[in-house]
Order: structure tokens, then C-alpha cells, then sequence
């Protein structure tokens, strides 16, 4: 195989595949480690999740904003996630219509 060999099998972000719960093991432990956010902060809180979590919708709505703006803002567009080249055409073309 390709993969065996080191290759890189995806050459675009629109050819790599996002990982989803289909591709988690079967077998899939996690365990937290005690007393390991101790520190003063707000409720223990060290906004490790909130910027991996929330930054990628920015993404999305720059994208929505710009399928919209082919129709001078008028509508909404029916952008469904994730956002691939296929559903933002489909999105161009429906606000184009519309």
C-alpha cells in the first residue's frame, strides 16, 4: 500500500477525509488526571477547548457570508455542513436562483 510506504494519500483539503465516531475504536478508555487544574482561574477553567471547538464555526459563517453576498444578502443561504465544495456550488447556485 501507499500509506505503508509513507506517502501522502490526501493532496487537498477538499480530498482529506474528517475523522468521525465511525473511526473511533471499539475499545476507546480515557481517564482524567486528579488535581491537575488546580490553579486559580475562572471555575477552573483554562480555555483549552473552547478555541479548537468554536473557531472553525467562524469558517463556515465567513463561507455562508460569502455564498450570500452572490445574492446581494438578500436570503440565507442552504449551506449544509461540512462545508465541501460540492454543498457550497449547491448553496451558489440555490441563492442564484432564488
Amino acid at each position: 500500500m501507499e500509506r505503508d510506504k509513507g506517502k501522502l494519500m490526501t493532496h487537498a483539503p477538499s480530498t482529506y477525509k474528517i475523522p468521525t465516531t465511525n473511526d473511533m475504536p471499539a475499545n476507546f478508555r480515557v481517564e482524567l488526571f486528579r488535581n491537575q487544574n488546580a490553579e486559580d482561574s475562572i471555575h477552573r477553567s483554562k480555555a483549552v477547548g473552547e478555541p479548537p471547538l468554536l473557531l472553525p464555526f467562524s469558517v463556515f459563517f465567513a463561507i455562508r457570508d460569502a455564498v450570500s453576498a452572490v445574492g446581494g444578502h438578500r436570503i440565507n443561504p442552504p449551506l449544509n455542513a461540512p462545508a465541501t465544495a460540492e454543498e457550497i456550488l449547491k448553496a451558489v447556485n440555490a441563492v442564484r436562483s432564488a
